[in-house]
């Protein structure tokens, strides 16, 4: 249950703040917004600079720089803190190194008696989603991460743009890894009530123009890292999706990184497929029914994850 509308952001880098400034600029309904960073004066001197802005917007949150007893009456967790992915390097290889600070960070925000919601958006993210439910000992749906819930949005505006058409009324989905073996089950995207192939076939597009818009959302990040070092605009807006989501209850359907207890034939792993999403966390999966194509993708996206889990779980012991 929703009480007091208390955000507790973990780590002040750029993708926090970028979602910092985003609640901020949308005057989400959050009446307290509480920084915590390992670096207390860059904490310390964020709050300051958005609490500046203020006056000029309509927003009447209380935003300050805290430390980990501050997130005992708070109702979402959201962890951003760790390592950046380097140009060139997979989401996969901070593994190791993230893991040890997810463990850390966990252990001190359940120390201070926390019962809300963790939101993990740290890389990698389904792997750092899994290290935040097992140390914490949450239960799975109060434990979700931003999942593959970028890549869709990238992957909706692509397709806008492609067709000419908002991307509001793009209905597609990015499953699987936040990564290099996420994929698309194209059977299942529609623009508005029609399917996104029909509307190729209708045009005389070739279907294998839909080969290269995923392979452009797959390498985004690698792409804009290269020009400008980190991605964080697009992941600070996700994030604030999410948090709007869960604080007005609203039932929307998200690609988060969710936990799969046997749903598309997988147990005990957190991977990005849809779910709906509300003030308890994950409510359920929206479990799609896929081709064997799409789920021999989905299970190799499994084994990829899981080839990496053995690992950090001995780490986080």
């Amino acid at each position: 249950m929703i009480g007091k509308r208390k955000v507790v952001l973990v780590g002040t880098g750029f993708v926090g703040m970028s979602m910092a400034y985003s609640l901020l600029n949308q005057n989400v309904d959050v009446n307290e917004l509480v920084l915590i960073d390992v670096v207390k004066e860059k904490a310390i001197g964020e709050a300051m600079d958005l609490c500046h802005g203020l006056p000029c917007s309509s927003s009447h949150m209380k935003i300050k720089a805290g430390d980990y007893d501050e997130c005992k009456d708070a109702d979402i967790v959201v962890i951003t803190a760790g390592l950046n992915q380097k140009p060139d390097q997979t989401r996969l290889e901070l593994s190791a190194a993230n893991a040890k600070i997810m463990k850390d960070i966990t252990l001190k925000v359940v120390k201070s008696g926390f019962s809300g919601i963790f939101l993990i958006a740290s890389n990698p993210v389904d792997l750092m989603t899994n290290v935040v439910k097992q140390v914490s000992g949450f239960e799975p749906s109060r434990v979700i991460g931003s999942g593959t819930s970028l890549d869709t949005a990238r992957l909706r505006f692509l397709i806008g743009e492609y067709l000419n058409v908002s991307n509001k009324n793009v209905h597609a989905y990015i499953m699987g890894e936040h990564g290099d073996s996420s994929f698309v089950p194209w059977e299942h995207a529609y623009v508005g009530c029609k399917k996104v192939k029909d509307i190729l076939k209708g045009a005389n597009k070739p279907l294998s123009d839909l080969d290269k818009i995923y392979v452009e959302v797959r390498d985004a990040a690698y792409e804009i890292i290269a020009k400008k070092k980190a991605t964080y605009y697009g992941i600070g807006l996700g994030l604030t999706k999410i948090i709007k989501t869960i604080l007005n209850d609203t039932n929307e359907i998200l690609t988060v990184s969710a936990y799969l207890n046997g749903e598309y034939g997988q147990k005990d792993i957190y991977i990005g497929v849809p779910a709906i999403v509300n003030r308890n966390g994950a409510r359920e999966i929206l479990e799609l029914e896929l081709f064997k194509e799409d789920q021999e993708k989905l299970n190799n996206s499994c084994n990829v994850i899981r080839e990496y889990m053995t690992s950090i779980n001995e780490l986080i012991k």
